[in-house]
């Protein structure tokens, strides 16, 4: 099977072990194992009792503990619409794997993860793409998304806060998107690995899962939950579609740990606490960010609603890549580059790491831009 290159993690591992100010880092500061027992009210006397685990498969679809777990952070789903994968990226490839065939129709609303239309591209599918703009908001234009979708649209994928622009689609907005799907009697497919980090309120988004009876939630650990180490995620769906989804996963997962699956149920016993932290970083950065864009004039924005992540656009002589570059190799700040996802004149900035990092690098940033000019 041939699948194009993936452009972000591309990149990603080209330089975030090479870099002094990580500004393309897409998951909150990551929790310690301390810092978790202690947001759980726990202490290391609690590890002991992991001292008799087994260390087996343990439970194939996750364990009947976390998968409550993740159900409290849903308003319709129970412990049958819940299998455990290995991150969101396990997650939407085996949407895509079970889904998709050769010669179906689908419909990826971009920028996005490219999993969204490079997966289904590689199996043979025909895939066409709806473009954000930021006229819009960064949101679907309507009209060419139900024009984009035919009868025979299998599947349309979506992702909600959006990765990179950080807009959202409020409960209404994904209402009209569920009846486009409907129309065409389509599987909708959202990728809300960034719910829990909108800028206002509790910060949650409303779930496809919950508004569509053939909706498809994938989420994890990594993003709002400061947890990507765990390297754990999940789908939320139709149970006749998580059956359909537990054949291709047999052959791929087995099961995630079971210390993974421990920790994960313990964060998300308790995800209000681990939300409340991270929206004390999201949300303090992004106003730190929006003031130093308002200063800097050959920036410009569409300001996130959520998400961990911005779209900056710049009026720069020179392509994203040559920029981010030049600027890691001489500052020691990494951004990621718009080419890497399919987008050139921006780049992607991750806003959601420690203050004092954020800070400094927007300096750094700001002192480089200067000698540019």
């Amino acid at each position: 099977m041939k699948i194009e290159p993936f452009g972000v993690e591309i990149w990603m591992n080209e330089w975030e072990t090479r870099c002094a100010y990580n500004l393309a880092e897409t998951c909150v500061e990551s929790l310690t194992i301390a810092e978790l027992l202690q947001l759980a009210g726990r202490n290391s006397d609690d590890l002991s009792g992991l001292l008799g685990m087994k260390m087996t498969y343990g439970a194939i679809r996750g364990s009947d503990r976390l998968r409550d777990a993740i159900c409290g952070l849903y308003d319709q789903q129970k412990r049958e619409n819940v299998i455990v994968t290995h991150g969101t990226i396990g997650a939407n490839m085996l949407v895509h794997k079970t889904l998709v065939e050769r010669g179906d129709k689908v419909v990826a609303v971009v920028p996005t993860y490219q999993q969204h239309y490079s997966i289904p591209a590689s199996i043979g599918a025909e895939v066409a793409q709806v473009h954000l703009r930021a006229e819009n908001a960064y949101l679907p234009d309507l009209d060419e998304l139900r024009a984009a979708v035919t009868p025979d649209t299998k599947l349309i994928a979506i992702n909600n806060p959006n990765n990179p622009t950080g807009a959202v689609m409020d409960r209404d907005f994904l209402l009209e998107i569920v009846e486009i799907a409907r129309s065409a009697g389509a599987w909708l497919l959202c990728d809300e690995v960034y719910r829990g980090t909108g800028q206002e309120g509790a910060g949650m988004t409303d779930a496809i899962a919950d508004l569509y009876e053939k909706g498809i939630s994938t989420a994890g650990m990594s993003k709002a939950f400061s947890l990507a180490g765990l390297r754990l995620g999940w789908i939320a769906a139709d149970p006749e579609l998580i059956e359909a989804v537990s054949i291709h996963r047999d052959y791929d997962t087995i099961s995630v740990g079971m210390i993974d699956d421990h920790f994960a149920a313990l964060a998300l016993e308790h995800h209000d606490k681990v939300l409340a932290r991270s929206h004390a970083i999201t949300r303090g950065n992004l106003a730190m960010l929006e003031e130093w864009v308002e200063k800097e004039p050959k920036i410009s924005w569409v300001k996130p609603k959520a998400g961990t992540t911005a779209l900056l656009h710049c009026d720069l002589d020179m392509p994203s890549r040559e920029f981010c570059v030049r600027l890691l190799q001489e500052t020691g700040v990494m951004f990621t580059p718009g080419s890497a996802l399919g987008l050139e004149g921006c780049v992607r900035i991750g806003y959601a790491n420690t203050p004092s990092i954020l800070r400094e690098g927007l300096t750094k940033v700001s002192d480089f831009l200067a000698k540019l000019d």
